[in-house]
């Protein structure tokens, strides 16, 4: 049972690091249910028709996630703000739909055979996931990203190509979202569509509010407290989506960055040139 609570907490927290990344760049996507789904079943293909290992398989379907998320990107991120939310979310449904009446995967059917994660697979995609956002967050690529995300004009200015890092973000958001759909799949061993509605993508970004959105530990302890606190409390269970919605309402109200406020020091620019 721990075990399981666990491997849970670990999807949640790749899945936050999904929509971290994308926010680093200024976006908001709720589209990273769409891109877990599509990690899910196209490591499900491989491995279950083709007989894949688990983990090249999941790699096929982090790249084929990113590819789809620049094809989708490159046009969709041309709008801001409530715009860019709404056409992530119609992504979301269109791919549910998509999967529904895609008959190789089993449709509204669904699909299984899959297996070969655990808690141990799991730990090292947090692992290696975590290593690569440290290594960007004191890197001065971060800088780069900040500065997109805070004025993008400005940005622009300084001779920043802002529609490419955003396209990028988007993208590796995507393929991490991937991942944790290829691992969620592959322990659940059977899905179908209506697992990765709205509500998975709603989930995933209110975790990222509630641990903070400045650093990358935010998204770890938010993901945390909303995977764990309602298997131990399970009158929370039953009223999950009533507490989520009342706990950001708080946090916006009096602590906007989450809990976890505090910006990782960034190396410097000239640090990398020697300087």
């Amino acid at each position: 049972m721990i075990t399981d609570q666990l491997f849970f907490t670990g999807i949640n927290l790749i899945l936050a690091w999904s929509v971290y990344v994308v926010l680093l760049a200024g976006n908001l996507s709720f589209a990273q249910g769409a891109f877990m789904a599509i990690g899910c079943y196209a490591s499900g293909l491989l491995t279950v028709k083709l007989g894949v290992p688990l983990v090249p398989a999941a790699i096929g379907g982090a790249v084929l996630s990113a590819v789809l998320a620049m094809l989708i990107g490159w046009p969709a991120l041309r709008v801001r703000g409530i715009y860019l939310i709404m056409v992530t979310i119609g992504v979301t449904f269109c791919v549910r739909v998509g999967l529904e009446n895609f008959r190789l995967v089993g449709g509204v059917q669904g699909f299984g055979g899959m297996s070969g994660a655990d808690l141990t697979t799991v730990l090292g995609a947090v692992l290696v996931i975590g290593l690569g956002l440290w290594c960007l967050s004191i890197s001065p690529l971060q800088r780069v990203l900040d500065a997109v995300r805070e004025d993008d004009r400005v940005a622009e200015s300084l001779g920043i190509n802002t529609a490419w890092v955003k396209l990028a973000a988007f993208s590796i958001g995507a393929a991490i979202a991937a991942i944790g759909g290829a691992l969620y799949g592959h322990f659940m061993n059977f899905v179908r569509p209506d697992n990765f509605d709205i509500l998975v993508s709603i989930y995933v970004v209110l975790y990222v509010i509630l641990g903070g959105v400045n650093n990358m530990f935010g998204p770890v302890l938010g993901a945390a407290i909303m995977t764990l606190l309602p298997e131990y409390f399970r009158v929370l269970a039953e009223w999950r989506p009533t507490i989520f919605g009342l706990v950001i309402v708080i946090m916006l109200l009096f602590r906007p960055e989450g809990l976890l406020s505090f910006r990782v020091i960034t190396a410097r620019l000239g640090q990398g040139q020697g300087k």
